[in-house]
């Protein structure tokens, strides 16, 4: 192999290790999570919240009766922010059933937060009803 050869050689593999460690690093950046958070606010189907900009649910009634039709619930919390609940097995389950008791309510999460895309899930861990809601 030629001097000129070699050097292309090296050239390539060293283009080749950069894009490796760049797309190990953003594929890194894309989903970010595994951080224990504690959250405050409404179980609320998700149609409401986007379609209607509701900061809390109209009644418990109408939050179990759009989750029932398949509205899949959220947490709202005061500031506006939503949280998906997420399942933390896979393959994963849908986590409405869990959350209808407390749907249209003031409730407390603890859970492992994630991150992608400006979008915010949870697998949640405790959840508790707040008293006087």
């Amino acid at each position: 192999m030629t001097t000129r050869m070699w050097k292309k050689v090296v050239w390539v593999g060293a283009v080749l290790s950069l894009s490796l460690v760049m797309n190990v690093t953003y594929g890194a950046g894309q989903a970010q999570g595994g951080k224990r958070v504690t959250v405050k606010g409404y179980v609320i189907d998700s149609a409401c919240t986007f379609k209607n900009h509701l900061k809390k649910p109209i009644s418990p009634e109408c939050a179990e009766k759009c989750a029932r039709a398949g509205s899949p619930l959220v947490i709202q919390t005061e500031d506006g922010s939503l949280y998906l609940p997420i399942s933390g097995e896979m393959p994963a389950a849908g986590q409405n059933d869990r959350l209808m008791k407390y749907a249209g309510q003031m409730v407390t999460v603890t859970g492992t937060t994630y991150t992608q895309g400006g979008s915010r899930a949870i697998v949640i861990e405790k959840i508790e009803m707040v008293k006087g809601s």
